[in-house]
């Protein structure tokens, strides 16, 4: 396990695949860490140098106290990469993840080869959504609103078929640090990227599972549609996790779109 400390934040981080190998970042969700990409990882770390972590308040890094801004998880993903010396590099992220990576995306052009948006938009929910879902997480805890959760974001096909594996990505919730939760919560509420990302230049990649409950597909198409020359993909049978529930598609539809975006 790898840590640093960034401007007083302690954040866990890891690395796989090849020294030297073009680089690929990936960001997580709300209520997650960075094992939710082991299955694409697993698929793509013989191509790519992959950086991913736990964003703050989220698994094994830092919760610091106060409502985190969009700046503040950018602040992070800068001296993580620095600290890697990824100086051009792909970026991809999953809800929460994506809009870190569109934020990104916007303040550092010069610095991406490739964009990779999933089950994310610009804008997510509204003030009164985020503002109860983190006051009940303060108040309640995080098992008052797992099962519900967990509901959106995984396909009923999965939630039937798969029911250790649920459980284990549930226990992954529950064990989530509330005020963590809440302070990211903020950054939903208080990210508004509707009018910034048809600015974004950089090839683009956006993913959608069909059966999203978090952030329905006509929200996600909504992104890409916002991003000039962006590709949009839908993954059947998937919900607001492919990452988990179809790692292989995922991963193959990443690999060749990068493949493209990098090499030309």
């Amino acid at each position: 396990m790898n840590f640093i400390r960034i401007h007083d934040v302690l954040l866990h981080y890891r690395l796989a695949g090849p020294v030297g190998a073009p680089g690929l970042v990936l960001v997580n969700s709300l209520g997650t860490d960075a094992r939710i990409w082991d299955g694409v990882i697993d698929q793509l770390s013989g191509d790519f140098r992959i950086l991913s972590y736990d964003k703050r308040g989220h698994g094994l890094s830092d919760s610091p106290p106060g409502d985190y801004s969009l700046d503040d998880h950018l602040r992070d993903l800068e001296g993580l990469v620095a600290h890697i010396g990824f100086e051009r590099l792909a970026l991809g992220g999953v809800s929460i993840g994506g809009l870190i990576s569109q934020g990104f995306a916007l303040k550092h052009p010069e610095r991406l080869n490739a964009l990779v948006l999933c089950d994310t938009a610009a804008k997510v929910g509204d003030d009164a959504m985020w503002n109860a879902r983190a006051d009940t997480v303060l108040t309640k805890g995080l098992g008052a609103i797992a099962d519900a959760v967990m509901e959106r974001w995984f396909s009923p096909g999965f939630r039937q078929h798969e029911p250790a594996a649920l459980a284990g990505w549930k226990n992954l919730f529950l064990r989530t640090d509330p005020a963590g939760y809440a302070a990211t919560c903020a950054t939903l509420r208080d990210t508004d990227l509707r009018d910034s990302i048809g600015a974004i230049a950089t090839p683009t990649l956006v993913v959608a599972g069909a059966e999203d409950g978090s952030t329905p597909v006509e929200l996600v198409r909504s992104c890409a549609d916002a991003i000039p020359g962006a590709r949009f993909e839908i993954l059947p049978g998937a919900g607001h996790l492919p990452s988990i529930e179809q790692p292989e598609k995922l991963a193959a539809l990443m690999r060749q779109f990068l493949k493209e975006a990098i090499n030309g």
